[in-house]
């Protein structure tokens, strides 16, 4: 039986909003509790975003993903010629392979390469410099002092051929097919689809604890909050990791802005203008993720002040009569519950372990069965497309371990402190991811 997307939507809202009546009723006594040390006020809003709110967002994505029914891809008779642009600041050791994977891809149709060296000190420059010798279809546009990573695209942006324009980071890796695909849901979606995202996935997995959890993040988590989002016709960042654009549409909102979100602020502009934003679950990309603790604070932080920019540059969509505007609404909980579980959630972590169960006890337990249920559910989604796609999900037990509950100790802090340097408008830099 064929569901309409807005069917599909009821259905798992309907769902959610059962769940957190259920949920609301069976906190009353934690609610008394609470509130005889905090008060009722400081006890509903803890209680809300330490399990109301999370569960409400799980039973929904639980109930869209049981209902996740993909149209296929169209093959097409012509594909449309591409302009690929990769921004580069220092990525001496992976540009090379970056390129390589574009080269080889199986395309039908044209493409031109454009590296745009972001005031490199590196050797990034003469890399890419002996690649043009070799590669026709490769431009390297330098830009002699640092000036950011809109200002490379944007530039890029100039020098495009072509009507579509797909971006890759520079050190990132393309998997098999990944332009073709990505092309073909472009071609595949409705009518005022101007972007579309593609799946990226972790290449070095395997360096260290960080890098293990961050692929079940990425395989487990991002790709399914994607899969969500698009089922419901909202997704809301066309990252600049993997995605494809219509050209046209980017010069009508003035390509990218000089933020640290680049891509997301980019993507409501887009979003805010009418158009509609894609997601292709089987086009992949391969991407170096932080190793280092540091890194992985850095870059989550700048994740966080893009969202807060996003909200800055583009209030208005939040009474956007539409689909995606559910979802936007979605994000704007999560400073809140990264406050909560900060602030709140990991002291009571503490106090529970001298038996203390005002903030963390028998009734958070009732956020399982559903996180269980929903994280089953996403497995098996995910592993279905690497099976498809001839990949095989690695036994990374140890990953997992970490990704389930010491992995969000470190993101959520982190978010936290990226929410106040945007909120003291503290400087920004470019850096990893």
């Amino acid at each position: 039986m064929y569901l309409k997307v807005r069917s599909k939507f009821l259905f798992s809202l309907a769902i959610a909003v059962i769940w957190a009546s259920f949920s609301i009723w069976a906190s009353q006594y934690w609610f008394n509790d609470l509130s005889q040390v905090t008060g009722k006020g400081v006890a509903f809003f803890l209680i809300a975003f330490i399990a109301i709110v999370p569960g409400f967002m799980n039973a929904f994505m639980f109930s869209s993903l049981v209902l996740d029914k993909r149209p296929p891809r169209k093959h097409l008779d012509q594909y449309p010629d591409l302009s690929i642009l990769i921004p580069c600041f220092n990525e001496e050791a992976y540009v090379a392979q970056t390129i390589e994977s574009v080269c080889k891809q199986e395309y039908a149709g044209k493409i031109e390469i454009i590296v745009i060296d972001d005031g490199s000190t590196d050797q990034t420059v003469s890399i890419v410099a002996e690649l043009e010798k070799t590669i026709p279809y490769l431009r390297l546009l330098p830009i002699p002092k640092n000036q950011g990573k809109a200002a490379a695209l944007n530039l890029g942006l100039k020098r495009a051929m072509y009507d579509k324009v797909i971006t890759i980071d520079a050190d990132s890796y393309l998997y098999k097919d990944a332009l073709a695909r990505i092309v073909e849901r472009y071609e595949s979606d409705p009518v005022g689809t101007c972007a579309v995202a593609g799946t990226t996935l972790v290449r070095n997995s395997r360096d260290n604890w960080l890098t293990q959890s961050q692929e079940w993040d990425y395989f487990h988590g991002i790709a399914t909050v994607k899969r969500v989002q698009s089922l419901n016709q909202g997704t809301l960042v066309a990252q600049g990791c993997f995605s494809l654009y219509d050209k046209a549409k980017l010069i009508e909102v003035g390509g990218w802005p000089d933020t640290v979100g680049e891509d997301i602020v980019l993507t409501w502009a887009l979003l805010e203008k009418g158009y509609r934003i894609g997601y292709c679950e089987d086009a992949v990309v391969f991407t170096v993720v932080p190793s280092s603790l540091g890194g992985l604070i850095r870059q989550r932080q700048r994740w966080a002040r893009g969202m807060i920019e996003a909200f800055k540059f583009h209030p208005e969509i939040l009474v956007k009569p539409r689909l995606s505007t559910f979802f936007i609404w979605w994000d704007l909980f999560f400073p809140l519950m990264d406050l909560t579980f900060t602030f709140v959630f990991l002291p009571g972590i503490i106090l529970a372990l001298f038996g203390y169960f005002w903030i963390v006890g028998p009734m958070t337990l009732s956020l399982f069965p559903i996180a269980f249920f929903l994280n089953w559910i996403m497995f098996n989604t995910e592993t279905k497309m690497f099976e498809e796609q001839g990949l095989h999900v690695r036994k990374n037990i140890l990953g997992f371990l970490i990704y389930l509950l010491p992995y969000g100790m470190i993101l959520q802090p982190a978010a936290v402190i990226g929410y106040v340097y945007e909120i003291l408008g503290l400087r920004k830099e470019w850096g990893t991811k």
